[in-house]
């Protein structure tokens, strides 16, 4: 599978709005806000780009889909269970 992004990229200054509340309390149980954003923006990016993927090719899964509904799947008969 392709790498989803560069994990080796330089890092980058970003500014951001946060609810102030959340931002005190994380900051009281000294969570690394850097961190904890990169892991929720990557896990957001691999869903999206989940979801395009599948958008891409829904003509080709259809016809897959369609053509084992018809003919069954490879290797049907040496089905054991």
């Amino acid at each position: 599978m392709a790498e989803l992004y560069n994990e080796g990229a330089p890092k980058k200054a970003a500014n951001l709005s946060i609810n102030s509340d959340l931002l005190r309390k994380t900051r009281e149980l000294n969570i690394n806000l850097s961190a904890t954003l990169e892991r929720a923006l990557r896990e957001e990016l691999a869903k999206r780009e989940a979801e395009q993927w599948v958008e891409e090719n829904r003509a080709a899964i259809k016809s897959y889909n369609n053509f084992v509904e018809q003919h069954g799947c490879f290797g049907d008969e040496f089905r054991e269970f």
